[in-house]
């Protein structure tokens, strides 16, 4: 054998050894570094029953739209369990600008599919039917996004978009949206909703 050809036996040698010794990753593989950073790890699910269950009250400065003149409306929602098939019922109650309301709700949730679907009846005159998606983060934070279907209500075709940002049991804000006649979507308010949370004597 001759040198050259030792030599470079020597070297194929070499860098096999180091190969097996120090296997490469692939360039579009994300090192594991304890956290979960997976785009396939599940996110939470949420858990209508402890978010929601119980009553709350909340007051949201509208501006003048089709449900009546700019001004504070306040009021009070109660969530409870439905009639055992897994739904849940809404009561809530108000005072706006316009006058007094009332309302009665019934939602739906999938938690496989993280859908949410509202059908909703309110004493103004009006019934809407939202259908919508839950989305949850790893810091235990959830967004409920929901849209209605077309319904009329004084001669005009309204919709409504709410998107409500829940991060604890406790409280959520609502970024509320009306659409017109067909119109672009236009800001409808960013109400509170707050928790009661009972006193233990």
């Amino acid at each position: 054998m001759t040198i050259r050809a030792s030599v470079a036996l020597v070297l194929v040698v070499g860098v096999a050894a180091l190969a097996a010794q120090s296997p490469q990753l692939p360039k579009s593989q994300i090192p594991d570094l304890g956290r979960p950073t997976r785009p396939d790890d599940p996110l939470p699910t949420l858990d209508f029953d402890r978010y929601f269950t119980g009553r709350w009250t909340f007051e949201w400065d509208i501006p003048e739209s089709p449900f009546g003149p700019a001004g504070t409306m306040t009021g009070t929602e109660v969530y409870a369990r439905g009639n055992g098939d897994g739904s849940f019922v809404s009561d809530y109650e108000g005072e706006s600008p316009g006058g007094r309301f009332k309302g009665h709700a019934v939602i739906r949730y999938n938690r496989e599919a993280k859908t949410i679907d509202r059908e909703e009846t309110d004493s103004r005159g009006f019934s809407i039917r939202y259908a919508g998606k839950v989305g949850g983060d790893l810091g235990g934070a959830f967004t409920i996004y929901e849209d209605s279907a077309p319904f009329t209500y004084k001669g005009q075709q309204l919709r409504l978009k709410l998107t409500k940002t829940m991060t604890s049991p406790l409280f959520f804000r609502v970024r509320a949206q009306i659409s017109v006649d067909g119109g672009p979507f236009t800001n409808l308010g960013n109400p509170w909703w707050k928790k009661e949370v009972p006193t233990k004597n």
